[in-house]
């Protein structure tokens, strides 16, 4: 071999040994740019990674890759079913959604259930949801027989009248008297009660079918958490108004079986995850932002 064909050779050696570590350099990148992706899936926007107890209610989601969400169907801004594509959409399904990516389940593996205000506790008790994002109301009698993970949102009650407000109502007392409709087993029917005694309410399974009784001049007013009205305004701006007395607070919980703290914990972190990262902001401004400009601040997580 000649002097010029060994560093010929050595040079080769040397270029096939550079372009090596290059490609394996990019593979690196490439594998990292992967990770980050994986880390920010949940849409949280935190990348601290939440302890999946062993054993637990989240352990075995988490391995079966599936979860059952209880949600409404007909909620403009939280959950409503679209009956063309049959999808779900909504604030409520969004923080489903968070909830189920902490645990490495795909939007593919959750299941929507159709979940009316009367039937949330035993959908819970009898399994046949894992949890519950409907608009939930946390209250003292509702926890003697679920649990409830959150705050994650504070509603107040309202009332919408036909547009023009043509029987005067201006405040909840103003009601008594009138037909006023709500949603059976909601705490709107209760808070209708207490405050317009002299009411008569007309009950139905959704909120929806109240909106159709109204515009039909059927009741006088509808009575439920401001942001269900607002949606329910939002879709059909030309007949109904908001009246503007907020005379109930509504802090939104997340319900789980009323054992089952370790998993109502879990999604607690999943929460604070989601308000410091700003997974739960990005949730709100897609879905009932887009009626309600101003992105409130979320709600402090109650740890009872």
């Amino acid at each position: 071999m000649s002097l010029i064909q060994g560093v010929d050779m050595r040079s080769a050696r040397r270029i096939s040994t550079i372009a090596m570590a290059a490609v394996l350099t990019i593979s690196a990148a490439a594998a990292c740019g992967d990770d980050k992706k994986k880390d920010s899936s949940s849409g949280s926007g935190d990348k601290k990674t939440i302890e999946l107890k062993a054993g637990s209610t989240m352990k075995k989601l988490a391995d079966a890759k599936k979860v059952k969400v209880g949600v409404k169907f007909d909620q403009p801004g939280f959950g409503q079913k679209d009956p063309a594509s049959g999808k779900v959409a909504g604030f409520d399904v969004e923080i489903a959604k968070l909830i189920a990516a902490e645990m490495g389940i795909p939007e593919s593996g959750i299941e929507f259930v159709e979940t009316v205000s009367k039937n949330r506790e035993p959908f819970i008790q009898e399994g046949k949801v894992d949890f519950v994002v409907a608009t939930y109301t946390i209250n003292d009698k509702r926890k003697e027989l679920v649990a409830f993970a959150g705050p994650y949102y504070t509603a107040h009650q309202d009332m919408m009248v036909k547009k023009g407000n043509p029987k005067g109502i201006k405040k909840v007392t103003d009601l008594d008297g009138k037909k006023v409709c709500s949603v059976k087993g909601s705490t709107s029917e209760k808070n209708l009660k207490e405050k317009a005694p002299q009411a008569t309410p007309v009950l139905f399974e959704k909120y929806t079918e109240c909106a159709e009784e109204l515009r039909n001049d059927k009741v006088d007013a509808v009575t439920t958490d401001d942001v269900i009205l607002g949606g329910l305004i939002d879709k059909a701006k030309d007949d109904f108004e908001l009246v503007g007395d907020k005379f109930t607070d509504e802090p939104y919980g997340i319900g789980v079986k009323k054992e089952d703290t370790d998993f109502r914990n879990f999604i607690n972190d999943v929460l604070e995850k989601s308000y410091t990262g700003g997974g739960w902001k990005t949730a709100y401004k897609e879905t009932v932002g887009k009626f309600l400009s101003d992105v409130p601040e979320p709600p402090k997580v109650n740890r009872y």
